[in-house]
């Protein structure tokens, strides 16, 4: 039977990806895409979508419970996939009260609409909702930081986030919890490692570097630039988050991660010499992309600049995806290597996308 989704933030990186992911994989479906479209929210991001029957788009904010609520019923919404969050850890440092408010007002806000809607006391109500799922999407930033030689993190890894958004997506993984537990709301959570891939908002790592090249200025990387992250390519996330809904068990959590730890340094290195191979290949670049020097794209690791490291930085993480092996067959199908060469590509090919964000 075709499914009718409620994806909330659908215009921003992750939610982008998944949406056009789902439509495209799932063709009988209906996605409705729930995005109140602040600066990281993206409408043309979705632009390939506009004239696709099976999508469709409402501006709302996801505290609106009354808003919410009305969307699950005049659209017969049997699963929501929860993307919408404040996510940017140097924002949360300077600004965390619009993290508060989105990541646990608004989870709890959706779980309120979940709630009144899908568990009505009903008899003919609890057998028309038995199947309906809340996904929550998280992330691996809850679990804390590791040491260099620590184990990867699990699903009974202790929480101990170190950011105000780490924590404000830790009291939401909680609510969702408590949600399952304490009402019999059919939940599950996964949470992943860190995204790369098209539409990513060039503020975060890898589009920075990207664009940063193409108009000559500085690459800045905090300290020592030895961070590790678990690097994980935006399509296999949405893969992962497709076999949580088939087949994962209610109120558990679900590791996605990409096996791709990389240090920071290392990754900006890597980017730096694709870039500067994708120039040297093809010389009709440097005509698309003025700003981009000479020296830059046939050097472009000489813009690597070293800046004082952000406060309450973690050192590494990682994820352990064995439980999602093992019970949802999940396996990432691109190597950092495949994953970052079609992420550069992508934003060489989509300047239109990228350009008015900086």
């Amino acid at each position: 039977m075709a499914k009718h989704l409620l994806v909330t933030g659908g215009a921003g990186f992750i939610g982008a990806n998944f949406v056009h992911y789902w439509c495209e994989t799932y063709p009988q479906d209906k996605v409705l895409v729930l995005d109140a479209l602040t600066y990281a929210g993206n409408l043309s991001s979705l632009n390939a979508l506009n004239d696709n029957p099976q999508f469709s788009f409402v501006k709302g904010d996801i505290v609106d419970t009354e808003l919410v609520a009305s969307l699950l019923e005049q659209h017969n919404i049997d699963t929501i996939v929860h993307f919408a969050a404040e996510s940017h850890v140097d924002r949360s440092i300077t600004g965390p009260d619009a993290f508060i408010e989105t990541n646990i007002l608004g989870t709890y806000s959706l779980l309120k609409a979940a709630k009144r809607v899908w568990l009505d006391d009903t008899q003919s109500a609890k057998e028309k909702y038995a199947e309906h799922r809340f996904h929550h999407v998280s992330t691996d930033e809850v679990y804390g930081t590791l040491e260099p030689d620590d184990p990867a993190f699990t699903e009974e890894t202790a929480y101990a986030p170190n950011s105000p958004y780490s924590a404000s997506k830790a009291a939401s993984d909680h609510l969702v919890r408590a949600y399952h537990h304490t009402y019999g709301l059919n939940v599950t959570t996964s949470n992943c490692s860190n995204n790369y891939g098209p539409y990513h908002f060039p503020e975060k790592l890898i589009p920075l570097v990207i664009t940063n090249i193409l108009h000559d200025q500085a690459l800045p990387i905090y300290g020592d630039g030895q961070q590790i992250r678990d690097w994980l390519y935006v399509e296999d996330h949405a893969r992962g988050i497709d076999l949580v809904l088939k087949k994962g068990r209610l109120g558990e959590n679900y590791n996605i991660g990409g096996h791709n730890e990389w240090a920071n340094i290392d990754i900006v290195n890597l980017v730096c010499e694709l870039v500067n191979a994708a120039f040297a290949n093809n010389p009709a670049l440097k005509e698309r992309f003025p700003l981009a020097t000479q020296a830059a794209v046939n050097n472009a690791q000489s813009l690597i600049t070293y800046v004082k490291d952000r406060a309450g930085h973690d050192r590494r993480y990682a994820i352990d995806a064995t439980k999602s092996t093992e019970e949802l067959a999940y396996i990432p199908k691109e190597s950092f290597q495949t994953g970052i060469e079609k992420t550069i590509n992508w934003y060489l090919d989509n300047q239109q996308w990228w350009m008015p964000l900086r």
